[in-house]
């Protein structure tokens, strides 16, 4: 069944398709902006140490003591409602540092991820005792570019098909950080598992693959709960902070993947605006935060 609060926005859609126009503006103005894309680092490493077995170290001079307040003021000043703390890659399968975020914020603005090593016999049990433990746990993550095959090679393995299974019996969303070079191995893994949830990352990172890989990146649009996120734009070129000269390569993305499955995330929600020029106010928002909201059943 539905929820309340979903039923709600679906009538106020349906409403205001028969307004007109401001009707559907007023729908996006009521939607809220989420963000999926702040990891959390903190120069704390006696309390939140690194992971000898995470691919890289942060410097943590540039690091702030307590991120969550740091976030905080970026999100107000941002005009971001809704955020996931991101667990990232150096703090391996230790998840202290986003439970302690969680435990000190509102189940109604923040939500998490998890990361787990696929090649860990018990990493799917372990991913349900998190989520058990903390269910605001909503995703899990698997990193896969070429040249870094660190955590596993293909997602044909044994290991990653089974923490993917285990994703997807919690109804969690299965988060991609992958290179276009491994887009048709993924989606093999996406078609194992019919109606799972997959984010990908990033724009599935295109600098790190060739051209013609990047057409396998498309087809994974033919999975309807496949979404694209819109970030790590600053990772193809340096003009910040709209990035006009991805315009070309960014709507042929969105054209592919559709309003209703692209999520906007990272640097200004203004972003998205600017790359769906064209686009209705009511699919923007969508963008900016009503695909997730969807995607992660948020109230």
């Amino acid at each position: 069944m539905e929820d309340t609060s979903r039923r709600h926005l679906l009538g106020l859609m349906g409403a205001a398709a028969a307004l007109g126009s401001s009707a559907l503006s007023a729908v996006a103005a009521a939607t809220p902006v989420i963000e999926w894309n702040a990891h959390m680092f903190s120069s704390d490493t006696a309390h939140f140490p690194f992971s000898p077995r995470g691919t890289y170290k942060p410097d943590t001079a540039r690091l702030s003591v307590d991120p969550l307040v740091v976030y905080q003021a970026h999100l107000k000043e941002a005009g971001i409602d809704k955020a996931l703390f991101v667990h990232p890659e150096p703090y391996g399968d230790d998840h202290t540092l986003v439970l302690d975020c969680l435990a000190r914020t509102s189940p109604a603005q923040f939500k998490a991820t998890s990361m787990y090593f696929p090649k860990d016999d018990d990493a799917p049990a372990r991913l349900e005792a998190l989520v058990k433990k903390q269910p605001r746990i909503c995703s899990t993550r698997f990193h896969l570019h070429r040249g870094n095959t660190y955590y596993f090679a293909s997602f044909a393995e044994p290991g990653v098909r089974a923490l993917w299974k285990k994703a997807v019996d919690l109804n969690l969303v299965v988060e991609l950080d992958i290179g276009p070079n491994y887009a048709r191995d993924a989606g093999a893994a996406i078609a194992a598992f019919p109606g799972c949830k997959v984010l990908i990352d990033h724009m599935c990172n295109p600098k790190t693959g060739m051209i013609w890989e990047y057409g396998d990146v498309l087809e994974l649009a033919k999975y309807p709960n496949v979404y694209m996120k819109m970030s790590g734009l600053g990772y193809m070129t340096d003009d910040k902070p709209d990035y006009p000269s991805q315009l070309s390569f960014t709507r042929r993305v969105i054209k592919e993947f559709g309003a209703d499955r692209m999520v906007w995330s990272g640097d200004s929600p203004h972003i998205a605006d600017l790359h769906m020029k064209g686009y209705s106010a009511a699919d923007i928002a969508k963008v900016k935060g009503g695909n997730l909201r969807r995607l992660l059943n948020w109230a």
